[in-house]
């Protein structure tokens, strides 16, 4: 049971999952397929990690990593191999363990996306890069969203600012490659049942107007190398032992209720030294 007020993540990333089915549905995941493999067509290494709403809706299918690991935050007894249970603001995962890590729509379905972004950058090796998609609400999606009282689907998603999904990843040291939006078909079942592009489709496609209906931000996780600290001591700083019959009291720091004499001191002395 979810609290009042509270909102109910899980219901919304299983509708979610559900309309990937429809036809506007599956236009939209085959253009962000697309759209991914074009990012990281170059990119190799030994793990990639999908963490989104479904082991059902795999991307970058195509890219040349030896092991690929995907992430559902609701189990079922049909889930195959390869695939972890779990939700995206606790990855069971070691850290610096990953070579690509893609997010799908995980910051709009995430009760915590701020945290989510950080388990990511968390598990993700230095050098490593990040995929994040994310709902756009400049778009006519993001209208859609606004005047559409149903909360299933991709409407009960945020729709999260690029430029503040940038900020995050800049703020946890991340260097951001390229960031763009896609997909400018309308937001309506029919408008994919009909034949070719429509006007809206026609003037928001430009590619110099950034109202598709999603974002794909593509960022590497900068390491620094560390500053190499100079020695504590230098050779001309080092304080010469002292002589035989002082062992135990330095000249320039004097055991402690002894003067520099090496007579003891009494309650006076000790307050005014």
């Amino acid at each position: 049971m979810t609290p009042a007020g509270e909102i109910d993540y899980s219901a919304r990333q299983q509708s979610f999952e559900s309309w990937f089915q429809t036809p506007l549905g599956r236009s939209l995941l085959a253009d962000q397929r697309a759209c991914v493999d074009h990012h990281i067509q170059k990119l190799s290494g030994a793990r990639q990690l999908q963490v989104g709403l479904s082991h059902r809706l795999p991307l970058a299918s195509t890219a040349d990593f030896s092991q690929r690991i995907l992430t559902t935050p609701m189990w079922n007894s049909a889930i195959p191999d390869g695939v972890a249970v779990c939700d995206a603001d606790e990855l069971p995962f070691p850290g610096d363990s990953m070579d690509l890590v893609i997010l799908h729509h995980t910051a709009d379905f995430s009760p915590h996306p701020h945290q989510a972004l950080r388990e990511a950058s968390r598990v993700l090796r230095g050098e490593g890069m990040m995929v994040l998609i994310g709902f756009n609400p400049f778009s006519l999606w993001g209208l859609r969203k606004l005047a559409s009282r149903h909360r299933g689907g991709p409407w009960g998603g945020r729709f999260m600012m690029k430029r503040r999904m940038e900020d995050w990843l800049r703020l946890l040291d991340f260097s951001v490659e390229s960031a763009g939006s896609s997909f400018f078909q309308v937001p309506l079942q029919r408008a994919v049942l009909s034949d070719g592009p429509g006007i809206v489709e026609r003037v928001c496609g430009n590619r110099f107007l950034p109202v598709g209906a999603y974002y794909c931000i593509l960022a590497k996780k900068r390491v620094y190398s560390r500053i190499p600290r100079k020695p504590v001591w230098q050779g001309k700083k080092v304080i010469a032992m002292p002589g035989r019959g002082a062992v135990g009291a330095s000249l320039s720091y004097p055991g402690k209720g002894r003067n520099r004499s090496g007579a003891a001191l009494n309650h006076n002395q000790l307050e005014e030294y």
